[in-house]
């Protein structure tokens, strides 16, 4: 019985704390790869550097670091050499908006990379995590629709109630 009530417990706590593994960065090495991309000679060592540096600062905790993340990749988007690094900035894009909280156009981002590789078992979790949140703010919505317009039929009830 104990082990049903936990589960409960954990399940419920999953639900409102979003409960996703995507990995997170920390200052200290976006800074390192930022050093890599100044000290980086040629071009190809530069665009490997400036993709070490966009996946740090999708994963970062700060806003400011995550939008940075996201303008690097869509200015870099079109210059993809290959099928296989569109693929990896459409899912880092994916990350990006996902941390910033557009999920829509992170799963926008995950169809287009599922596009390319149908059977990336990544893109796939996180497609499947963008859906539960989506679902999940949806539910929480209708949840506060609900309990105001709950309020608003008290108040009208109260304000009938004493004028009787």
């Amino acid at each position: 019985m104990d082990a049903k009530i936990r589960e409960f417990f954990d399940s419920v706590g999953s639900f409102f704390s979003g409960g996703d593994n995507i990995p997170w960065c920390d200052r200290d090495i976006i800074a390192g790869c930022e050093r890599e991309v100044a000290e980086s000679g040629n071009a190809e060592s530069k665009n490997e550097s400036l993709m070490r540096l966009s996946w740090a600062l999708v994963h970062s905790r700060h806003p400011e670091d995550v939008n940075r993340g996201i303008a690097m990749l869509e200015a870099s988007l079109d210059n993809s050499a290959s099928p296989l690094q569109s693929r990896e900035k459409l899912y880092l894009l994916a990350v990006g908006y996902y941390r910033n909280g557009d999920y829509p156009r992170s799963r926008q981002l995950l169809d287009r990379c599922l596009e390319i590789a149908p059977d990336w078992r990544q893109a796939q979790t996180l497609r499947k995590v963008v859906e539960d949140r989506i679902a999940k703010d949806g539910v929480i919505g209708i949840g506060i629709a609900a309990t105001a317009v709950g309020l608003l039929v008290g108040g009208i009830a109260a304000v009938v109630a004493r004028k009787k």
